[in-house]
């Protein structure tokens, strides 16, 4: 007996993917998860431009985490052009990216996920059981918006930020107005993370390789050293050396391995067992009193990591608001130079990697950007395939519900992954 789960678009996710898992004899013998958006050419059409424009066109990239491409980018580009920035310009840019990582989060775990684990199609039938939480979390998710429009200029593609800082100072009497309220928002935040400690969690372990960013002093998100809960220990600089570039035929995104190593699981799920002991106290005290402290090593437990994520997020953000000090100057200008450079920062999915070179007019030759949902392609593949038994023995409209859900455990940003396909010329020479 063998039966088929086709899904010809995904649900509650960003951008336009299907799947394809088959079943024979109670195993799982064919899975795609494929993509199958447009290419969008951001990399090719990079090229000529100068180096200054590149993180307002990365931004648009993606609408949900347009600060994660600022980010990456403008730090690539400043290890080129020799900046380094003051601590007053990199506490900002902390400020504005924790605010993302919030409306990112809050929108995947409410609108997106939790109806999985609860039996609903959407946030809308959801709402009408769980009113409280929803509109808790709208709030939430809309002071995070706050905070990236302040410091941003706009919520979505926001436009004060460049390489080097900010085009303009962000004036302290401009962030205080945040705090007004903010013993509420941390409530709220509290709540989300006790309602996700009890939503009822599929089993699946799997033992994976979760791969992050390793905060110094802090939970990492601008900057660190990529590390595993495996012993991977290297430099952001060379990690793309380490890496296997795959691409499958139903699929316009790229995959990716570690060599010698196999696939591996980037997100916050990877941040949190990584970086434990970097949460804020609070958070941790919540989730240990769940018995969920790290490590967490079930994918579907990876909506808690997202939530412990947001309290520590306005735990955080409330610290450096009002410690908050206005920088002498905006930015700092580099020295355009011939030069190549890689960066990687900690978007809400996962790590996402730039790579950039320039010529001495500081005009871009070429560009490499992996975001962290081609990193995770594979492994969600694997994910189904480790769910075999259980697939096995439910319905097909339960097999169907179980399989999307553990496609949304990675809260997968389908159009940051498109890439443009390898062509192969079947004929001696190409048209």
């Amino acid at each position: 007996m063998s039966k088929v789960i086709k899904v010809d678009y995904l649900a509650r996710v960003e951008g336009e993917g299907n799947l394809f898992v088959e079943l024979s004899d109670g195993r799982v013998s064919r899975v795609e998860v494929g993509i199958f958006e447009a290419p969008r050419f951001f990399e090719a059409f990079l090229r000529g431009r100068k180096y200054y424009e590149v993180p307002d066109i990365t931004a648009r990239i993606c609408g949900i985490c347009p600060i994660a491409y600022i980010m990456s980018s403008s730090r690539a580009l400043e290890k080129i052009l020799g900046v380094e920035v003051p601590e007053e310009v990199r506490k900002l840019r902390r400020i504005v990216y924790l605010g993302e990582w919030i409306e990112s989060h809050v929108l995947h775990i409410l609108m997106l996920h939790a109806p999985d684990f609860l039996g609903y199609e959407s946030v809308l039938s959801m709402a009408r059981d769980y009113p409280d939480i929803v509109r808790k979390g709208m709030k939430l998710k809309g002071w995070g918006n706050q905070v990236i429009s302040v410091v941003g200029g706009r919520s979505v593609h926001p436009v004060s930020c460049r390489v080097g800082g900010f085009h303009r100072v962000i004036r302290r009497d401009e962030l205080l107005p945040l705090l007004r309220g903010l013993g509420q928002v941390r409530e709220y935040a509290r709540e989300l993370l006790e309602w996700v400690l009890k939503l009822p969690m599929p089993d699946l372990k799997r033992d994976a390789e979760l791969v992050s960013l390793r905060g110094v002093g802090e939970y990492p998100i601008l900057e660190g050293r990529v590390v595993s809960n495996k012993g991977l220990d290297v430099s952001e600089d060379v990690f793309e050396n380490m890496l296997v570039v795959e691409q499958a035929k139903y699929s316009t995104s790229l995959r990716y391995a570690l060599k010698d190593r196999g696939h591996y699981v980037v997100g916050p799920l990877a941040r949190y067992n990584n970086n434990y002991d970097l949460l804020d106290p609070e958070v941790r005290g919540v989730v240990e009193s769940y018995g969920y402290g790290a490590p967490l090593r079930n994918s579907f437990q990876s909506i808690i990591a997202r939530a412990a994520e947001v309290y520590h997020a306005v735990l955080e953000l409330e610290e450096l608001i009002s410690g908050y000090r206005e920088p002498q100057q905006p930015y700092v200008e580099g020295v355009v130079r011939r030069g190549v450079a890689a960066a990687i920062t900690e978007a809400p999915r996962g790590m996402l990697y730039h790579r950039y070179e320039i010529n001495e007019r500081g005009y871009v030759i070429n560009a490499n950007i992996i975001p962290p949902t081609s990193q995770n392609l594979a492994s969600i593949e694997e994910d189904l395939l480790a769910l075999s038994d259980k697939l096995a023995t439910l319905s097909l409209d339960e097999a169907q519900w179980l399989a999307e859900q553990t496609i949304r455990n990675y809260d997968p940003c389908i159009s940051c992954a498109t890439h443009f396909l390898k062509i192969k010329y079947l004929t001696s020479t190409p048209p």
